[in-house]
């Protein structure tokens, strides 16, 4: 009995479809996420410092007024692991977000002026209106996905390099 006529073939090729045609889905979301994104934020790029004297890049989308404020990363369902988006506020203040209307989860940087990161709270619960305080007074907040802490080893006291802040 060959390959062929013992339906191998056609299961293997079967599943092969099926794991481009998911592949090729997700791709297609992820896309579509981001080009939405880029038609309502400004991009930048930006980066941080860690402790352990690593500098990280990360693509920005940049919410520096009220409406893209509110709106956020609300209904995106894919981001990449260097993308991120940057909060903007008029001056230094206590800050909260919330996760209403976000299917991700988030690792949430609260920034001062001087660009260090004063508080971080990892893994977001999505879709709740809970309130997530700064714990003091920021200039910004940076949205990762979830894990993105961790895995870059993000602490308070990093360095964010960007022009936002003012490096004292």
């Amino acid at each position: 009995m060959n390959f062929m006529q013992n339906g191998l073939w056609r299961d293997s090729a079967a599943a092969l479809l099926c794991a481009l045609l998911f592949w090729s889905a997700s791709v297609v979301a992820e896309n579509k996420d981001a080009q939405q994104l880029d038609r309502s934020f400004p991009r930048s790029t930006l980066q941080i410092a860690t402790p352990d004297g690593q500098l990280h890049k990360f693509n920005i989308w940049v919410a520096d007024n009220d409406p893209r404020r509110m709106r956020g990363l609300m209904f995106v369902e894919h981001l990449a692991d260097d993308d991120g988006m940057l909060f903007i506020y008029p001056q230094q203040q206590p800050v909260g977000i919330w996760m209403k209307n976000t299917p991700l989860s988030l690792d949430i940087l609260f920034v001062r002026a001087d660009g260090r990161v004063h508080r971080i709270a990892e893994n977001a619960k999505p879709q709740t209106t809970d309130t997530i305080p700064s714990n003091g007074n920021v200039l910004a907040v940076i949205e990762f996905k979830a894990g993105t802490a961790a895995r870059l080893k993000i602490k308070p006291g990093a360095q964010v390099i960007h022009p936002a802040f003012s490096l004292k």
